[in-house]
C-alpha cells in the first residue's frame, strides 16, 4: 500500500553544505559503543554488521525484482502463491525455518465498471489504461491484471447531477456549505490528494452523495509536475490510481472476522454488518476520463484552490452535468499467503525481533512493495550467511511477507488477530518496510526506540552523498522543516515520525501496543505509477533505483536495527524519549483547543453583531456560519501530573540501566520483557471512540485523513469535532495510562 507519493524537489546538492555532526548526546550515540551492549560485545555487534553488510549484492536484489514483477500478484492471483512458494523455499535455503500461513479473506473483484455523461452531452469513460511502448509488462499487466477499481466500493447503478468537491476533505464541504452547496443525491467527483483515499467517499456518503469518483489532477501528479510516463516519472493521462477504500480508521483486516483470523472454517459476520465496508458506489478514474466530466459542470467557478492543472475553468455544479455510474463486484473469499520464517535465538528465545513487508501488489507493483521486500531478502539473506557460520542471535528474529496488504493490511492483521496472546507475551519489536527508493531516509514508530534510530542511521553511509544516512536527512530537514532548521544545523538528534495508518505495521502497533517502526528510503523519483499498471521492473531500473544500491542501503538500515535488538543485553527502549515526545504533543493540543475556544467566541460575536466575516467573493454566498454553544477551559492537571510523573521516572531508569547488562540471564531477561512490554501500557481494551480496535493512546491514523496519524488521537480528534465532553473524558483516559506506565519504570528501579 505504501504511503501516497507525493513530488518532492532533489536535495542532494545541499548535502555538501549541510553536511552535519553525528549525534553526540547522553552516550547514545558512539558508534563505538553499541547501546544496550555490556563490554567487549559492542564490538561483536560491530564486526556481525561489517560481515553483514560484505554479503549484500545490489545487483542480486534486481534480479529478485525482475522475477517477482513479471506478472500481476494481486490477491489471488497465480503469481502471488507463486512468488510466496519461491520465497518460502529461499528463507529455508538461507537456513531458517519457513512455512506459508493461509487466510481466506473477503476481497471483491470488479464486474461490471460503467460511467457516462448522460447531460448537457454523451459522453462514455474508457476506464481502461493503454499499453505503453517499451515496458516489457506494459501488456500482460493491462490485459491480466485486476482494472481500475476501488476495492471495498458498494455495488450500486446511479444516475445523479455531479458536483466538484474538490480534494473532498472536510474544509472543502466547509467551502461548499458557504457557497450553499449540498451534495445530497448528487454524484461527488474528487482530486486525489489532501487525505487518504477512502476518506473521499466516506465523506461523501455522510453528506448525503449516492456516488463518488475519484481522478489524479495532472496539477498534483502529471505534466504540471515533469514528463509523464514513458518520457518521465510522472503519471500519463491514462494512467489511473487504484487503491481499497476499506474504511481503515475504523478497522482494518478481513472484514467478515473481525478481531479472530480469518482461517478456514472461522465464523463469518454478514457483509452488511461490517462496519469498514464503503456505502456507495466509488470509482477511480483517469484524468482523459475526468476532463470531459469537469469541463460539463456549471454553476459557481471553484475557489482558487480548488483549482488543478486541467486546461479547463474548474466549476463546482450543480447543474447541467449528470452522470450514470454502474459497478458490481464478486464478494468472493480469495487465499492470502503469508510467508513467515523464523531462527531460534540462543539466549533469549522466547524474545522475537520481527521483520515484514508485503509481496502483494495492486498489478506488477516493483516499487510498492517489491523495492521494500528485496531489502527485507537482503537482509535475510545476510543474516543467513551467518547462520552458517554457526552464528545465532540472541533473540528469535522472525522474517514475514506479507500477502492481501494493499487491498486493507489483511494477511498482517489476521496473523496478528490469530497469534495475539502470544505476540504480547513474546514479541518484543515488529519493524516494517514498505516502498523504498532514492533519497532521504525516512523513519517512524515507537519513540522509546528513537535513541537507538539515531545510532544505527549515523552508521549506515548514504550511496549517493558517501555521508551518514542521518546527516543527509539533518540536510533535508534543515532545508525543507523551517522549524527543524536550527536543531538540524546544530547536530541534534534526529527525530523518527509519528505512525498513522498504510501499511502493516497497523495491527502490531495500534491494536496490541508491540513497539513498531516503519522504515524507507525516497524522494527523489515522481510518484506517477503508484498503484497503476506502470509500477513495473522497467520504470524501477529508470526512475527509481537503477542500481539497487539504495536496496542495499535500506537492508543496512534494517539489519543493524533488527541484529540489535536481538543481540542487546539490555534491549535498547528508552522511554524518556517517550516521555519528551508526549509532552510535545501535549503542548500541541493545549495549543489547539485554546485556538479552538477562541475561534468559537471570535465567531458568535461577529454573529450577535450581524458580521458574517463574508468577503465579496463572487464564490461566496451569505450563508452565516452556525452559532455554537462557548467551549470551556480543559481541566489539563490529571495529564500534565501523570507526564510529570512519567518523566521522572523515565529519567530515574535512564541513569539506573546502565548497571544493569551486568545482572545475571534470568534477572535481565525480566527486565527486557519488563521493557519491551511497556509499550502495551498505552493501549486500551475499549480502543478510541468510534473505532475500538485502535487501542494505541498516544498514535492513531485520523477517522477523517486515514493515513495521516493523530498524536494523543482521542483528545485531539474530539477537540477537532467540538466534543468537549469527550476531550475531557479523553484527557482522564491518557492520564490514567500514563500513570500505568510510570509505575512500570518506577518497579524497574526496584531491579
Amino acid at each position: 500500500m505504501s504511503f501516497e507519493q507525493t513530488p518532492r524537489r532533489r536535495l542532494t546538492r545541499l548535502v555538501s553544505t549541510f553536511c552535519l555532526a553525528a549525534v553526540a548526546t547522553a552516550g547514545f550515540s558512539q558508534i563505538d559503543s553499541v547501546q544496550g551492549f555490556a563490554g567487549d560485545r559492542s564490538a561483536a555487534q560491530l564486526a556481525l554488521e561489517k560481515r553483514m553488510d560484505a554479503t549484500m549484492n545490489p545487483g542480486e536484489t534486481l534480479e529478485w525484482s525482475q522475477r517477482m514483477t513479471v506478472r500481476p500478484h494481486h490477491i489471488g492471483a497465480p503469481q502471488t502463491k507463486d512468488n510466496a512458494e519461491w520465497l518460502v523455499e529461499l528463507f529455508r535455503s538461507w537456513g531458517y525455518e519457513a512455512e506459508i500461513e493461509r487466510y481466506d479473506v473477503l476481497m471483491p473483484y470488479p464486474k461490471v465498471r460503467e460511467l457516462e455523461l448522460v447531460s448537457p452531452t454523451r459522453f462514455t469513460a474508457r476506464l481502461q489504461e493503454d499499453v505503453i511502448p517499451g515496458d516489457a509488462t506494459s501488456k500482460i499487466a493491462v490485459e491480466t491484471g485486476l482494472p481500475p477499481f476501488n476495492a471495498y466500493s458498494a455495488d450500486g447503478d446511479v444516475t445523479a447531477e455531479l458536483v466538484y468537491v474538490n480534494q473532498g476533505v472536510p474544509a472543502d464541504y466547509e467551502d461548499l456549505e458557504r457557497l450553499g452547496i449540498s451534495v445530497e443525491g448528487k454524484i461527488v467527483i474528487a482530486r486525489y490528494g489532501g487525505s487518504w483515499r477512502g476518506i473521499k467517499p466516506k465523506l461523501a456518503a455522510e453528506h448525503g452523495a449516492i456516488g463518488c469518483l475519484i481522478y489524479n489532477d495532472p496539477k498534483d501528479d502529471g505534466y504540471s509536475q515533469g514528463e509523464t510516463y514513458p518520457d518521465g516519472a510522472y503519471k500519463h493521462e491514462r494512467g489511473v490510481q487504484r487503491g481499497s477504500v476499506l474504511d481503515l480508521p475504523v478497522r482494518p483486516g478481513d472484514p467478515l472476522t473481525p478481531d479472530y483470523g480469518a482461517k478456514e472454517g472461522a465464523p463469518r459476520i454478514d457483509r452488511a454488518d461490517a462496519e469498514n465496508i464503503m456505502t456507495i458506489p466509488v470509482l477511480p478514474l483517469a484524468w482523459k476520463d475526468a476532463q470531459p466530466l469537469l469541463e460539463a459542470l456549471d454553476g459557481p467557478i471553484a475557489p482558487a484552490r480548488w483549482r488543478g492543472g486541467l486546461p479547463i475553468t474548474y466549476r463546482v455544479g450543480p447543474g447541467a452535468a449528470k452522470v450514470h455510474l454502474k459497478l458490481e463486484f464478486d464478494w468472493g473469499l480469495r487465499p492470502t499467503y503469508n510467508v513467515i520464517a523464523r531462527v531460534v535465538g540462543k539466549r533469549f528465545p522466547d524474545q522475537w525481533v520481527m521483520r515484514g513487508n508485503h509481496h502483494d501488489a495492486w498489478v506488477i507493483g516493483a516499487r510498492d512493495p517489491i523495492s521494500g521486500l528485496i531489502g527485507l531478502m537482503a537482509e535475510a539473506k545476510a543474516i543467513g550467511t551467518q547462520l552458517k557460520t554457526g552464528w545465532r542471535p540472541d533473540r528469535t528474529i522472525v522474517f514475514a511477507a506479507w500477502d492481501g496488504e494493499e487491498p486493507g493490511l489483511l494477511g498482517s492483521t489476521e496473523w496478528v488477530e490469530d497469534h495475539q496472546a502470544e505476540l504480547r507475551d513474546k514479541l518484543a519489536a515488529y519493524i516494517n518496510t514498505d516502498g523504498n527508493g532514492r533519497g532521504f531516509v525516512g523513519i517512524g514508530g515507537s519513540h522509546a526506540l528513537e535513541p537507538m534510530v539515531n545510532q544505527v542511521l549515523s552508521a549506515v553511509t548514504d550511496p549517493q552523498t558517501g555521508v551518514s544516512v542521518a546527516d543527509r536527512r539533518r540536510a533535508r530537514s534543515a532545508v525543507s522543516n523551517p522549524s527543524e532548521r536550527s536543531r538540524s544545523l546544530d547536530g541534534a538528534p534526529l527525530r523518527i515520525n509519528a505512525l498513522g495508518s498504510g501499511s502493516d505495521y497497523s495491527p502490531f502497533f495500534q491494536h496490541l501496543g508491540v513497539p513498531s517502526l516503519n522504515v524507507g528510503f525516497g524522494g527523489e523519483s515522481g510518484g506517477g505509477e503508484y498503484h497503476t499498471a506502470f509500477d513495473s521492473h522497467d520504470f524501477y531500473k529508470r526512475f527509481v533505483d537503477p542500481t539497487g544500491e539504495y536496496a542495499v542501503a535500506l537492508a543496512q538500515v534494517t539489519s543493524r536495527l533488527t541484529t540489535r535488538l536481538a543481540n542487546a543485553d539490555l534491549i535498547p527502549f528508552r522511554y524518556q524519549s517517550t516521555a519528551t515526545t508526549i509532552r510535545r504533543y501535549l503542548e500541541e493540543v493545549q495549543a489547539l483547543a485554546e485556538t479552538e475556544r477562541k475561534s468559537i467566541a471570535e465567531t458568535n460575536s461577529m454573529i450577535a453583531a450581524g458580521v458574517y466575516g463574508l468577503a465579496a467573493d463572487p464564490t461566496k454566498t451569505s450563508v452565516p456560519p452556525k452559532e455554537e454553544v462557548e467551549a470551556p477551559f480543559l481541566e489539563w492537571a490529571p495529564l500534565q501530573n501523570a507526564l510529570a510523573g512519567l518523566e521522572k521516572a523515565t529519567a530515574a531508569v535512564e541513569k539506573a540501566s546502565k548497571e544493569w547488562p551486568a545482572l545475571d540471564e534470568e534477572h535481565l531477561a525480566q527486565i527486557n520483557k519488563a521493557l519491551f512490554t511497556a509499550e502495551q501500557l498505552l493501549t486500551s481494551e475499549e480502543g478510541l471512540p468510534l473505532r475500538p480496535w485502535f487501542r494505541h493512546q498516544i498514535y492513531a491514523p485520523g477517522y477523517y485523513t486515514g493515513y495521516g496519524v493523530k498524536t494523543l488521537p482521542g483528545i485531539r480528534e474530539a477537540i477537532e469535532q467540538h466534543d468537549w465532553q469527550q476531550a475531557a473524558a479523553q484527557i482522564k483516559i491518557v492520564a490514567h495510562h500514563l500513570g500505568a506506565l510510570t509505575e512500570r519504570m518506577e518497579g524497574l528501579l526496584g531491579h
